[in-house]
Order: C-alpha cells, then sequence, then structure tokens
C-alpha cells in the first residue's frame, strides 16, 4: 500500500503528514510505503487543485483539508 501527500510543504502539509503516521502507527501498519509530492504539476496531473491531498494506492482520498487519524484509519481498515 502506499499512501501519497500532495502539498509543496506547508504547515498543513506537515500536520496531514503527522496525521498519516499517528494512522498507521495506531493500526500497526509498518509495510505501508508513504510519499509526499511537492511538484505542482505532479500535484495537478493527479486532479488535486487544492492542497493538502491524500491518495491511497492512487485513489484521491481527500482534498483540501486535513483529514484526523480517525478518519485516516477508517480509510486503512
Amino acid at each position: 500500500m502506499t499512501i501519497t501527500i500532495l502539498g509543496p510543504g506547508c504547515p498543513n502539509c506537515k500536520n496531514l503528514k503527522n496525521n498519516v503516521d499517528q494512522a498507521l502507527n495506531d493500526l500497526g501498519l509498518k509495510d505501508v510505503e508513504v510519499e509526499q509530492v511537492s511538484d505542482i504539476n505532479t500535484i495537478m496531473d493527479t486532479g488535486v487543485t487544492n492542497t493538502p491531498g491524500v491518495m491511497i494506492d492512487g485513489e484521491v482520498m481527500s482534498v483540501g483539508r486535513i483529514p484526523e487519524a480517525e478518519e485516516i484509519k477508517s480509510w486503512l481498515k
């Protein structure tokens, strides 16, 4: 499984990364790849026009907001 965080590296993107890490830790998931994409052209290619965004295995799960760890965990179950 790959989780992709889409955003330029702003504070909201960092908060989102922390929430993703917390969700993975809470669920004990160790074999998940977390990548961050900050290139605006690559982000736009995904269809995300408002950051931060989250994709799981190529599927956009969230755009323009910071989902809490609990919500992220519900996507991973």
